[in-house]
């Protein structure tokens, strides 16, 4: 069985992951952008990672979910602490790793019970959505501090040092 696609999909994920992070140790969860806090935008990104990268159709809502929570149009009186968006990313993350584990190459091709698209293609969605959003939310970051935070590629670091959140 060969892996060589799904190892490639792993590392991109683990960098993926790893970018979040970063992007939840720098943001300020408080700034408003297009209305909503970005606590919301960070719950709504890893809600639809969680959601849609393995099958949306036999998902689960985490145990702190509450209607509307992760709508990004419609205001919540739950709020969510830096530390529980942080507990959930990385849930997020064991569940997807654990499930990128029982894939091989071949299983790429194959569309899940109830989807309309095939497996590479619900990853390579939410690649791009997830990677919006942290887009948007660093960008709150750099307006705010004048600092960057620290992106990071398959090869290790980019930027000039290795250490510390910030480029």
């Amino acid at each position: 069985m060969k892996k060589d696609l799904v190892n490639a999909v792993k590392l991109n994920t683990d960098v993926l992951f790893k970018n979040a992070d970063i992007m939840l140790q720098t943001c300020n969860l408080d700034y408003i952008l297009c209305d909503m806090p970005i606590w919301k935008h960070v719950y709504h990104m890893l809600h639809s990672c969680d959601q849609w990268f393995i099958n949306p159709t036999i998902y689960t809502q985490p145990d702190f979910h509450v209607p509307n929570l992760n709508s990004l149009d419609i205001a919540s009186e739950k709020t969510l602490s830096r530390e529980e968006l942080m507990k959930y990313l990385h849930d997020v993350k064991r569940k997807i790793m654990t499930y990128l584990d029982s894939l091989d190459d071949a299983m790429l091709y194959d569309i899940p019970p109830g989807c309309v698209n095939n497996r590479l293609c619900m990853i390579i969605s939410q690649f791009r959505h997830f990677y919006a959003h942290l887009g948007n939310i660093n960008a709150t970051t750099i307006i705010e501090t004048n600092k960057w935070p620290r992106v990071i590629g398959t090869n290790g670091m980019c930027g000039k040092s290795s250490e510390g959140l910030y480029e």
